[in-house]
Protein backbone atom coordinates (compact mmCIF):
# COMPACT_ATOMS: atom_id res chain seq x y z
CA UNK A 1 0.00 0.00 0.00
CA UNK A 2 3.05 2.28 0.69
CA UNK A 3 4.67 1.90 -2.46
CA UNK A 4 1.17 2.58 -4.36
CA UNK A 5 0.73 5.81 -2.85
CA UNK A 6 4.01 6.60 -3.35
CA UNK A 7 3.62 5.89 -6.78
CA UNK A 8 0.15 7.08 -7.39
CA UNK A 9 0.28 10.53 -5.18
CA UNK A 10 3.06 13.58 -5.24
CA UNK A 11 3.42 13.16 -1.74
CA UNK A 12 6.08 16.29 -1.68
CA UNK A 13 3.28 18.70 -3.89
CA UNK A 14 0.61 17.35 -1.44
CA UNK A 15 2.38 18.91 1.78
CA UNK A 16 4.22 21.29 0.83
CA UNK A 17 1.42 23.99 0.64
CA UNK A 18 0.69 24.01 4.12
CA UNK A 19 4.16 23.19 5.24
CA UNK A 20 5.21 26.28 3.50
CA UNK A 21 2.26 28.24 5.52
CA UNK A 22 2.91 27.03 8.39
CA UNK A 23 6.81 27.67 8.56
CA UNK A 24 5.59 31.20 8.18
CA UNK A 25 3.32 31.56 10.61
CA UNK A 26 4.86 29.52 13.31
CA UNK A 27 8.46 30.15 12.27
CA UNK A 28 9.00 33.18 10.61
CA UNK A 29 6.72 35.66 11.91
CA UNK A 30 6.86 34.96 15.52
CA UNK A 31 10.71 34.88 15.19
CA UNK A 32 10.47 38.26 13.08
CA UNK A 33 8.43 39.58 16.58
CA UNK A 34 11.02 37.66 19.04
CA UNK A 35 13.95 39.31 17.53
CA UNK A 36 11.78 42.99 17.95
CA UNK A 37 11.68 42.29 21.52
CA UNK A 38 15.08 41.41 21.60
CA UNK A 39 16.47 44.80 20.18
CA UNK A 40 13.76 46.49 22.14
CA UNK A 41 14.71 44.60 25.61
CA UNK A 42 18.44 45.62 24.41
CA UNK A 43 18.30 48.91 23.27
CA UNK A 44 15.26 50.37 25.42
CA UNK A 45 14.27 47.87 28.24
CA UNK A 46 10.62 47.34 29.58
CA UNK A 47 9.38 47.84 32.73
CA UNK A 48 7.49 45.41 34.69
CA UNK A 49 3.89 46.89 34.03
CA UNK A 50 1.62 44.39 36.41
CA UNK A 51 4.37 44.11 39.29
CA UNK A 52 4.05 41.35 41.75
CA UNK A 53 1.55 39.64 39.51
CA UNK A 54 4.19 38.58 36.62
CA UNK A 55 4.72 35.14 37.94
CA UNK A 56 0.87 34.36 38.25
CA UNK A 57 0.46 35.28 34.76
CA UNK A 58 3.44 33.50 33.60
CA UNK A 59 2.10 30.40 35.01
CA UNK A 60 -1.51 31.37 33.41
CA UNK A 61 -0.13 31.93 30.46
CA UNK A 62 1.31 28.50 30.50
CA UNK A 63 -1.57 26.57 30.94
CA UNK A 64 -3.32 28.48 28.65
CA UNK A 65 -0.60 27.45 26.21
CA UNK A 66 -0.48 23.86 26.97
CA UNK A 67 -4.80 23.84 26.71
CA UNK A 68 -4.20 24.99 23.33
CA UNK A 69 -1.21 22.98 21.89
CA UNK A 70 -3.54 19.90 23.17
CA UNK A 71 -6.49 21.28 21.30
CA UNK A 72 -4.63 22.12 18.04
CA UNK A 73 -3.71 18.03 17.90
CA UNK A 74 -7.36 17.09 19.11
CA UNK A 75 -8.66 19.54 16.45
CA UNK A 76 -6.14 18.27 13.46
CA UNK A 77 -6.84 14.99 14.24
CA UNK A 78 -10.72 15.43 14.67
CA UNK A 79 -10.70 17.67 10.68
CA UNK A 80 -8.91 15.01 9.26
CA UNK A 81 -11.48 12.26 9.99
CA UNK A 82 -14.03 13.80 7.81
CA UNK A 83 -14.40 13.19 3.99
CA UNK A 84 -12.37 15.20 1.67
CA UNK A 85 -12.61 13.18 -1.80
CA UNK A 86 -15.30 14.63 -4.23
CA UNK A 87 -14.68 12.11 -6.97
CA UNK A 88 -12.06 9.66 -8.34
CA UNK A 89 -10.36 12.30 -10.99
CA UNK A 90 -10.30 14.94 -8.70
CA UNK A 91 -8.50 12.90 -5.84
CA UNK A 92 -4.66 14.62 -5.63
CA UNK A 93 -6.33 17.93 -5.44
CA UNK A 94 -9.10 17.33 -3.06
CA UNK A 95 -7.07 15.54 -0.83
CA UNK A 96 -4.05 18.64 -1.25
CA UNK A 97 -6.85 21.02 -0.90
CA UNK A 98 -8.22 19.45 2.23
CA UNK A 99 -4.85 19.37 3.61
CA UNK A 100 -4.55 22.99 3.27
CA UNK A 101 -7.73 24.24 4.45
CA UNK A 102 -7.16 21.70 7.64
CA UNK A 103 -3.65 22.60 8.75
CA UNK A 104 -4.47 26.74 8.26
CA UNK A 105 -6.72 27.65 11.51
CA UNK A 106 -4.69 24.52 13.47
CA UNK A 107 -1.42 26.03 12.58
CA UNK A 108 -2.42 29.97 13.48
CA UNK A 109 -3.77 28.19 16.86
CA UNK A 110 -0.62 27.17 17.63
CA UNK A 111 1.26 30.45 16.56
CA UNK A 112 -0.95 32.13 18.68
CA UNK A 113 0.86 30.12 21.65
CA UNK A 114 3.89 32.40 21.18
CA UNK A 115 1.36 35.98 21.26
CA UNK A 116 1.10 34.81 24.77
CA UNK A 117 5.18 35.47 25.03
CA UNK A 118 4.76 38.74 23.43
CA UNK A 119 1.92 39.84 25.46
CA UNK A 120 4.20 38.78 28.22
CA UNK A 121 7.10 40.62 27.24
CA UNK A 122 5.02 43.66 26.69
CA UNK A 123 3.47 43.79 30.32
CA UNK A 124 7.16 42.53 32.02
CA UNK A 125 9.58 42.89 30.05
CA UNK A 126 11.27 39.77 30.86
CA UNK A 127 12.36 38.60 27.32
CA UNK A 128 13.38 35.23 28.50
CA UNK A 129 10.08 33.76 29.34
CA UNK A 130 9.00 35.07 26.12
CA UNK A 131 11.66 32.62 24.61
CA UNK A 132 9.96 29.96 26.27
CA UNK A 133 6.86 30.71 24.21
CA UNK A 134 8.09 30.93 21.11
CA UNK A 135 10.12 27.22 21.78
CA UNK A 136 6.88 25.56 22.36
CA UNK A 137 5.32 26.86 19.91
CA UNK A 138 8.30 26.00 17.77
CA UNK A 139 8.13 22.73 19.58
CA UNK A 140 3.85 22.30 18.67
CA UNK A 141 4.34 22.94 15.39
CA UNK A 142 7.16 20.32 14.84
CA UNK A 143 4.14 18.00 16.18
CA UNK A 144 1.44 18.85 13.72
CA UNK A 145 2.99 19.69 10.84
CA UNK A 146 2.27 17.08 7.92
CA UNK A 147 5.26 14.55 7.02
CA UNK A 148 4.98 12.03 3.97
CA UNK A 149 4.52 8.97 6.70
CA UNK A 150 1.38 11.59 7.55
CA UNK A 151 0.52 12.13 3.75
CA UNK A 152 0.42 8.08 3.30
CA UNK A 153 -2.00 7.48 6.15
CA UNK A 154 -3.97 10.34 5.59
CA UNK A 155 -4.16 9.35 1.65
CA UNK A 156 -5.06 5.56 2.86
CA UNK A 157 -7.75 6.95 5.54
CA UNK A 158 -9.33 9.12 3.08
CA UNK A 159 -9.99 6.51 0.34
CA UNK A 160 -11.38 4.51 3.14
CA UNK A 161 -13.90 7.17 3.78
CA UNK A 162 -14.57 7.51 -0.24
CA UNK A 163 -14.90 3.98 -1.19
CA UNK A 164 -17.58 4.03 2.07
Amino acid sequence: MKNENEDKYDLSRMIIQPLYFGLVVNILVPAGVLLACHYIHNNYGRGNMIGDQANNLFYLFVVLALLQAGLAVWWRSQRLQRPMIKSETTMESDLTAGLLHVCRPVFVLIAAISGYGFVYFFLTGRFNETVVFVFFSFVVFQVVRPRHGFARKFIARQRRLFEQ
